[in-house]
């Protein structure tokens, strides 16, 4: 199991352990889950922080 998977699993734990119940709860299941994902994947390696930070301040000084 890969970090990625990992993260997103503990995501998906967080989130069920968050909030039981409705449509609420499942947004907030959905929410951790994309949070442990994205973490997952900036530990194997795959997301570049620091690039998606520049870029996003590139894109505001236009």
């Amino acid at each position: 199991m890969n970090a990625t998977t990992l993260g997103l699993v503990a995501g998906i734990a967080l989130g069920f352990a968050a909030a039981f119940g409705g449509f609420g709860a499942f947004a907030i299941v959905l929410v951790f889950a994309a949070l442990g994902l994205f973490v997952g994947r900036w530990l194997d390696g795959d997301v570049d922080v620091a690039e998606l930070l520049g870029s996003a301040r590139r894109r505001g000084r236009r």
